[in-house]
């Protein structure tokens, strides 16, 4: 099986990320997407980050019936902060018949030389990059195989999201409903 991981802190998933996994399952040869949900990036502070699980609680939530979206909580199990390249070892471990790439916006994959062990990375795996505003030349690096997706973009972050719940304001149309009832619930964010 050919699987995509989306790293990410998903604080919280909005709609933009939902968009960009639903359209490289079905735009590549790609059979699913995996929602890695990192507990620690080691390059983000984790100041007004949610709990793990809860954020796990929530991608699930919000692909509940998907057939080729899923979340993992493989990070939780791994030591913090999380580094892909270790993830992705244990990984590769833990399911040795899977394929697996990588997901990631452009402006992640700009800082691709900040992360641990990136020339193994880039030789060892496959990167499906989509292109964010202001990040339009993506890099070339040495023995990558990367594909640029042509993904439908919004311009919304989960910054924006959190900034607007402490606001007091709606977030309906950012989130799924089923998200902005759980935070709403149990006023996250504020």
């Amino acid at each position: 099986m050919k699987v995509g991981l989306y790293f990410g802190s998903f604080n919280p998933v909005h709609h933009g990320h939902l968009i960009i996994a639903n359209h490289v399952v079905q735009s590549t040869a790609l059979d699913q997407v995996w929602f890695v949900v990192s507990p620690q990036n080691p390059l983000k502070p984790s100041a007004g980050l949610l709990n793990e699980y809860h954020r796990l609680f929530l991608i699930r939530a919000a692909i509940e019936g998907e057939k080729g979206l899923r979340a993992t909580d493989i990070e939780f199990k791994l030591p913090r902060p999380s580094y892909t390249i270790e993830t992705l070892t244990y990984i590769r471990e833990k399911y040795p018949l899977h394929d697996f790439s990588i997901i990631m916006g452009s402006d992640s994959y700009q800082n691709l030389p900040k992360w641990k062990n990136h020339g193994t990375l880039l030789r060892s795996t496959a990167f499906y990059i989509y292109v964010r505003a202001g990040f339009e030349n993506i890099p070339v690096y040495p023995d990558a195989r990367v594909q640029v997706l042509e993904a439908p973009l919004l311009q919304i972050s989960a910054t924006h999201i959190r900034n607007i719940l402490k606001e007091g304001k709606s977030i309906r149309y950012l989130v799924p409903d089923v998200v902005k009832e759980e935070i709403e619930r149990n006023r996250y964010y504020l």
